[in-house]
């Protein structure tokens, strides 16, 4: 059996990465880049770096084609534009990296440690009402908040 950090292993073979450090120089320098978060609504909501278009990974797909509910255009013609994927943690992202690579985009990059590398560099996120949230909240928000089941059991 695969875990999630098997699958990613896997992707990173062909999915190149980005600190965040980095992406903060090329947005610095009005880069034409498109900031891609995959994280559910209920995330991004809570913050994200600006400039970002979320669109969960759960239709990833539907949103990169047309016909579909899900369809969200500006992606859809952006098969050659430097998209750069946002997550948590930089693990989502490299998976839909993989996938964006594998439906035709070109130039994809996958930010490295997720908005949790963003915030731990002290760069700064916002919330949906673009409101800057302070280095604590954000560290609050992304904790993990794991249940006893939710872990590993000992063995």
């Amino acid at each position: 059996m695969k875990t999630i950090d098997d699958l990613v292993s896997e992707c990173l073979r062909t999915v190149r990465e980005i600190l965040p450090w980095d992406l903060d120089v090329l947005l610095k320098k009005k880069r034409s880049l498109q900031l891609l978060d995959i994280r559910e609504p209920s995330e991004f909501e809570l913050l994200h770096i600006k400039g970002s278009l979320n669109v969960p990974r759960g239709i990833l797909e539907q949103a990169c084609d047309y016909g579909y509910d899900e369809t969200v255009p500006e992606l859809v013609t952006a098969r050659d534009n430097e998209l750069i994927i946002i997550c948590r943690s930089g693990k989502r992202s490299v998976l839909a990296a993989h996938t964006l690579q594998i439906m035709g985009y070109n130039s994809i990059l996958s930010l490295r440690t997720g908005v949790i590398g963003w915030n731990d560099y002290e760069l700064p996120l916002q919330d949906m009402n673009k409101k800057v949230v302070s280095l604590d909240v954000a560290d609050n928000i992304l904790m993990p908040h794991l249940t006893p089941e939710q872990m590993r059991p000992r063995t």
